[in-house]
């Protein structure tokens, strides 16, 4: 089984027939969860396939609510019998309450349609034909899983090809977001300049010294940069192409990276000092939600 993203949706149908005619199916569904809950509707008689069915679902799967039916369905119908002991009891309970409440007896009619009466003539399987359906139906269980790892590795496929490219939009706005930061500080020293001296011109004053101006777009620079959040966006990057490539078990570390994603993104906002910086990091919000959406699809 090669390694690769699987998703947590899937859905698989395995059917066959049993020794005595007896036709059966496996129904699998599986959709998103945050650990594996595997839940299982059996037949009466049945439940002792579930024990080893959930060890085998539990060695394929590692998250994902899914869902496991399996219906049994008899070709043809058993010939009938009356119960004679159930027919002579009816038979009196009748006999005396009309004798009670003076009716007349009842008929033969109603009495053969009551429920219980009549009973499928079916030997009880031996217990080597017991071991024999159940292996049946266990190796068909173990074909339906891999049917239905099939269908989430399929679809883990298409997540891949959806993840990757929306890492890529994410890219290429750090990108624009570092090259609209690294004008921030002439942008904001401009703008300070102008500020100042329109204030002192007011005042009638002479201008703001360009060394003393210099020092305090320093520090409006040093609050306003935004250089480490975009190096560790970076980082997370690069991190979560590599579990988007290597797959198996990538969801719960998707889930985190994604998070560390977030808080970045946010600090970002936080600290753009331009309309344009702040525009980007809105659309890197976006993107990382996005992000967050299709990676909770991933096992």
């Amino acid at each position: 089984m090669t390694q690769r993203l699987c998703s947590m949706t899937g859905f698989a149908r395995e059917s066959g027939t049993l020794g005595d005619g007896t036709a059966f199916a496996w129904e699998m569904k599986s959709v998103n969860g945050r650990g594996l809950e595997l839940r299982f509707r059996l037949p009466p008689g049945l439940d002792a396939l579930e024990a080893p069915a959930r060890e085998a679902a539990a060695k394929r799967f590692k998250r994902g609510n899914v869902q496991i039916g399996l219906t049994l369905k008899q070709e043809g119908r058993a010939p009938l019998s009356p119960d004679m002991a159930a027919l002579d009891r009816m038979v009196e309970l009748a006999q005396a309450l009309a004798t009670r409440i003076g009716a007349e007896p009842p008929r033969a009619e109603a009495l053969l349609g009551l429920p219980g009466i009549f009973r499928a003539e079916q030997a009880e399987p031996t217990e080597a034909e017991e071991e024999a359906r159940r292996a049946v139906l266990l190796a068909s269980f173990q074909r339906a899983l891999s049917a239905l790892w099939d269908a989430r590795a399929a679809e883990g496929a298409r997540l891949a090809t959806i993840l990757t490219a929306l890492l890529d939009e994410i890219a290429a706005l750090c990108a624009a977001a570092a090259t609209e930061a690294a004008t921030q500080p002439e942008a904001q020293r401009v703008k300070l300049m102008d500020s100042l001296n329109a204030l002192l011109g007011e005042a009638g004053r002479t201008r703001f010294p360009e060394e003393r101006l210099a020092q305090e777009v320093a520090l409006l620079a040093a609050k306003s940069d935004v250089r480490e959040e975009l190096d560790r966006l970076g980082a997370h990057l690069a991190a979560a192409r590599a579990l988007v490539t290597e797959g198996e078990g990538a969801g719960r570390k998707l889930d985190f990276l994604v998070q560390e994603f977030v808080r970045e993104a946010n600090t970002l906002c936080s600290k753009s000092a331009s309309v344009a910086l702040t525009r980007i990091g809105l659309e890197l919000k976006a993107a990382i939600e996005r992000l967050r959406e299709q990676a909770a699809n991933v096992e």
